[in-house]
């Protein structure tokens, strides 16, 4: 059995499709924990990444949510108290503009923007007549060493392209047939982004390009990435969270219009008490029309991401990094950041 301090990186995914994704890109599989705490619930695999020993996690069956996540990442710390970097790693809604062109399989990491730590609650804050809503939730940024790592990915990346689609394909293709059918790259005819105005019938499963259209009257159209674009492409910014899913367009693009790329339903509970950094594939685009077609290839796209961030990451870099359980017990959170929108 293994032994759970020789664990230095916990990866917590939220639903079992992101934790499947997480464990087809570990390059080992290792044996149980010895020991798990009296008081703790989760359900965990082992392995290596690298040169890391990496402990991952999952929600329980049914649950998402802002405090669903802080409870496994404090039961992750009672288990495995030598974790030095945490990973919040799995799938959520994408944000298109212009500016940024986000597409279905792509990649969004949340980094510091404008003065916020890169993930903001935007459930979280208070409403004044005739003002905007203000946010109050302080969220610390993700540990220095984790930016460190995303800084020197993004000019690999830059110079080299990514490879993600790549590793993705490679890593489906040892997988059986039922496996690539869930998380394969989908056709692209099926990323389909609507006009805030086109809202899917409440309670109705009929597929979108059915009871929605796919003519152009409804859809925004985008052309076609060019072949020396990345496809997934990563993109790095100001991810939102909340206990509940971002459903509705218009806000969605308000939010958009003050640099949110993303929208997810657990980072919030986390940052504050689980310092990590936060790595979302894109399976829709936060509006009516959901995706499930997506999640499985966002999962692995946004895996893949991961593997090649702690490729990056020394191992002697993680042991210089204070416990997360101690930063919490000393009460030295530090690198508070207010968002307004």
């Amino acid at each position: 059995m293994s032994n759970p301090l020789d664990y230095t990186v916990g990866w917590i995914c939220a639903i079992h499709t992101e934790y499947v994704a997480a464990l087809t890109f570990l390059d080992e599989r290792h044996e149980g924990p010895e020991y798990v705490s009296i008081n703790d619930n989760n359900d965990y695999t082992l392995g290596k990444i690298g040169r890391h020993n990496v402990v991952i996690a999952v929600l329980p069956n049914g649950e998402y949510g802002l405090s669903s996540a802080a409870n496994v990442a404090r039961d992750m710390l009672h288990s495995f108290p030598n974790v030095r970097i945490g990973l919040l790693v799995g799938i959520g809604g994408g944000a298109p503009t212009l500016k940024h062109d986000i597409r279905l399989g792509d990649v969004v990491v949340g980094v510091p923007i404008n003065g916020t730590g890169g993930i903001i609650q935007y459930d979280f804050g208070k409403s004044i007549q005739g003002q905007e809503f203000q946010g109050t939730g302080f969220l610390n940024q993700p540990p220095m060493l984790l930016r460190t790592a995303v800084g020197g990915l993004m000019a690999q990346y830059e110079s080299d392209g990514n490879h993600i689609g790549e590793a993705v394909n490679s890593a489906i293709m040892a997988k059986k047939l039922r496996f690539r059918e869930k998380y394969a790259r989908p056709e692209t005819t099926t990323d389909r982004l609507y006009r805030p105005q086109v809202v899917h019938p409440l309670n109705n499963e009929t597929d979108c390009a059915i009871i929605c259209g796919d003519g152009l009257s409804n859809l925004i159209e985008r052309s076609d990435r060019e072949e020396e674009e990345d496809d997934p492409a990563i993109h790095y910014g100001l991810i939102a969270s909340a206990n509940t899913l971002m459903r509705d367009a218009s806000v969605r693009d308000e939010m958009a219009k003050k640099g949110v790329l993303c929208f997810e339903t657990e980072a919030a509970g986390l940052m504050n008490h689980f310092p990590c950094l936060v790595i979302r594939g894109i399976c829709d685009y936060s509006d009516s029309h959901i995706n499930t077609t997506w999640q499985g290839y966002a999962a692995m796209a946004a895996a893949a991401y991961t593997k090649d961030l702690l490729y990056r990451i020394t191992p002697n870099k993680v042991e210089a990094e204070t416990r997360i359980s101690n930063i919490l017990s000393g009460n030295s959170l530090t690198s508070r950041f207010f968002f307004k929108i």
